[in-house]
């Protein structure tokens, strides 16, 4: 669940990387994509990286469009829990599949 500790983290930025990412991946899976640009931009790099899962339900965005959930896109491709397994280990994936 996303809250105002997740906020600090992402606004902020003072927090380790593995903080950063929970809250990112907090963001997404709470859907936030409507909130200001730099959030969904940071989102969107965060899974690009492979450091974050796409979120566990679909979402839109801003302007309305549909942000796929990660069992919408096919296994290795950006979002889902393959290629977060293979940019960032199968350790990690578990633990951003998990929140």
């Amino acid at each position: 669940m996303f809250n105002l500790n997740d906020i600090d983290n992402i606004e902020s930025n003072d927090c380790n990387e593995d903080e950063y990412y929970v809250s990112i991946q907090n963001a997404i899976n709470s859907g936030m994509w409507g909130l200001q640009g730099s959030y969904g931009r940071t989102m969107m790099e965060a899974i690009n990286s492979g450091a974050c899962l796409l979120g566990k339900s679909r979402a839109r965005d801003y302007y309305g469009n549909v942000i796929p959930s990660r069992d919408d896109v096919k296994a290795g491709t950006k979002g889902s829990y393959d290629f977060v397994a293979d940019a960032m280990g199968v350790e990690w994936a578990d633990q951003m599949a998990a929140l």
